[in-house]
């Protein structure tokens, strides 16, 4: 509790703030993270799936996974951790929340700095005409074609073995040099180049504060590691915080 304290009192005096959020802040709201035990798909792995290489092979196999995820994030709701960090945003001058995962849910959570770093699995991509949309059909049809062309739609999202796009990870960069505290929510720290975005806050002069239940290899290298659920710690970090107009 106490170190809980002293990471709302640095956010209190910050005004740049930076987050990054993984996976596990979407499995609070009952999205599964593919990865782990009980990873599989139809004894596919994520990895042999979110390739360009299978969806050249078999689009219709991807495209049935994707559209099995986006039914279950269609009944999913944002959790306690991101209604938390839409609140936070409006207490900074400078708040920029970085996120891995494709679900959508900070948004839907009323987040609106928001930098997705892999894409939306709510958005669709011509691979003729390069026409970019949202598409939020669950179920989708299987194989969905592009309304201007009739050419096929793949989900606009980064796929294993693609770089990300230049102009978010500019925004990135610029953020996390920004930053006097950056936090670090329900993310394992394993997947590149987003492992690494912390340290390059870190090393621009940002206070590292990692929220997660479980050690990562990042959590020596922070300076504050808050033990526990994202939908716990962030509204109690909220809370923590002065209510706007000097209440407490």
């Amino acid at each position: 509790m106490a170190m809980l304290h002293n990471v709302a009192r640095l956010l209190q005096q910050a005004r740049r703030v930076a987050v990054l959020t993984g996976a596990g802040v979407s499995q609070e709201s009952g999205v599964p993270t593919f990865r782990g035990p009980g990873g599989l798909w139809r004894q596919h792995r994520p990895e042999d799936l979110a390739t360009p290489e299978a969806f050249a092979k078999d689009p219709r196999l991807v495209w049935e996974w994707y559209d099995w995820r986006r039914g279950l994030i269609a009944e999913a709701r944002p959790n306690p951790g991101h209604l938390a960090l839409a609140a936070l945003e409006d207490r900074f001058e400078d708040f920029t929340l970085i996120t891995q995962n494709v679900d959508g849910l900070h948004r839907r959570a009323g987040s609106r700095q928001v930098v997705e770093i892999h894409g939306s699995i709510w958005e669709v991509r011509c691979l003729d005409c390069g026409d970019l949309r949202e598409d939020r059909r669950a179920p989708i049809p299987i194989l969905p074609t592009c309304s201007l062309c009739g050419g096929l739609l793949r989900p606009n999202v980064v796929w294993f073995g693609e770089a990300l796009d230049p102009v978010r990870l500019e925004q990135v960069r610029e953020a996390l040099v920004r930053a006097q505290v950056m936090l670090l929510a329900g993310t394992s720290a394993v997947v590149q180049p987003a492992a690494a975005f912390g340290l390059w806050a870190q090393q621009a002069g940002a206070v590292l504060v990692e929220i997660n239940p479980v050690p990562t290899p990042l959590s020596l290298r922070c300076d504050y590691v808050l033990k526990g659920p994202a939908g716990e710690i962030l509204p109690a970090l909220l809370a923590a915080l002065p209510q706007p107009g000097g209440g407490l």
